[in-house]
């Protein structure tokens, strides 16, 4: 059995038994907001107006109890059980995800705990993406581990993964002990819908940590386009290491009047002599801009800090459907 869903702007789908509303969605091209796919990160989170949902493995950890009573769903994970209305707006539909081998050609240690890693395709083959979306590593046992994109689109010959070591993390322990040059790795992608959205509004972008990989190729993407709107990048971190490609940034901000770059540590040490910003880098953007009305934001980084943003800035006026974020969920497994 099949049921129709019908979107705001009358767009309509046909989900299978068994199938979520958003794998439909990417096997028919339609343009749906998703992040991490498992449930948790709440990207795609959206209010059903009409028909209901199933969650064949319970409901979603990022679904909480009153916004489930409330008529939202996670389309990651529900199962139409109806025919559905969903008062949410297709986005403009990316590249269908494939899976490809890789392989590792070189990597560098950029801080204590940072690899940045390339990864070369077979001869002949390249991965079309969006400036901001990310691909998975998929591990022999099933599992899978996501990475955005540290690279623009038109730089290409190596996709570009900046990786964090998570104490304790399987993947991430193998890669600063073994990962070596050469490895061949097999990869899903292109994933998600964190990009730069057409808009004359000024742009705010918002880093954590590693956060700043798919921030970073949105820049490169965007001054490659000759995009003059103004943007702002505010990239924090925990100490001066963590800001592992400062020059890299502050060497854009030089090259293009449009770009302003403010770095912010939250615990600077003694020997990084730090005089810039200092606490949490949210709370440095809304001294900045106090009212938000008329931006657009956009936040990568860990989901304590994208979660505690996004409610800040929406109480100081920014609009929600102008508020785009790529929540990094780390798994220990």
């Amino acid at each position: 059995m099949t049921h129709r869903v019908r979107f705001r702007d009358e767009t309509e789908l046909s989900v299978a038994e068994g199938e979520s509303i958003l794998d439909a969605a990417l096997r028919e091209g339609i343009g749906l907001a998703y992040g991490c796919r498992n449930g948790v990160c709440r990207s795609c989170m959206a209010p059903v107006t009409r028909g209901s949902v199933r969650y064949p493995e319970g409901q979603p950890k990022g679904l909480s109890d009153e916004e489930q009573a409330a008529g939202y769903t996670l389309l990651c994970q529900a199962r139409p059980l109806s025919d559905l209305v969903i008062d949410v707006t297709p986005t403009e539909a990316t590249a269908q995800p494939r899976t490809l081998a890789a392989r590792v050609a070189h990597m560098e240690q950029l801080a204590p705990d940072v690899y940045q890693v390339f990864l070369s395709l077979p001869e002949g083959q390249r991965l079309p993406f969006r400036a901001g979306q990310y691909i998975d590593v998929l591990l022999s046992d099933g599992g899978r581990r996501s990475f955005s994109l540290a690279n623009a689109p038109e730089d290409d010959h190596y996709l570009e993964l900046h990786i964090r070591h998570v104490p304790g993390g399987r993947f991430t322990e193998y890669v600063f002990s073994s990962l070596k040059p050469g490895t061949p790795l097999r990869i899903e992608g292109p994933l998600g819908q964190f990009y730069l959205r057409s808009s004359e509004r000024p742009a705010i972008l918002v880093g954590g940590g590693t956060g700043f990989g798919p921030l970073k190729a949105i820049l490169d993407h965007a001054f490659h386009q000759g995009v003059e709107r103004p943007l702002h990048l505010f990239w924090g971190a925990r100490d001066r290491a963590g800001l592992y490609m400062h020059e890299h940034v502050e060497a854009l901000a030089q090259a293009h009047a449009n770009l302003i770059y403010t770095p912010v540590l939250s615990e600077p040490q003694p020997d990084d002599a730090w005089a810039g910003r200092t606490g949490w880098v949210h709370e440095a953007v809304l001294a900045d801009y106090p009212d938000l009305a008329g931006y657009q934001v956009y936040m990568s980084g860990p989901p304590p800090m994208t979660d505690a943003a996004a409610a800040a800035f929406t109480e100081h006026g920014l609009d929600a459907e102008e508020l785009f974020f790529d929540a990094f969920h780390f798994s220990h497994e």
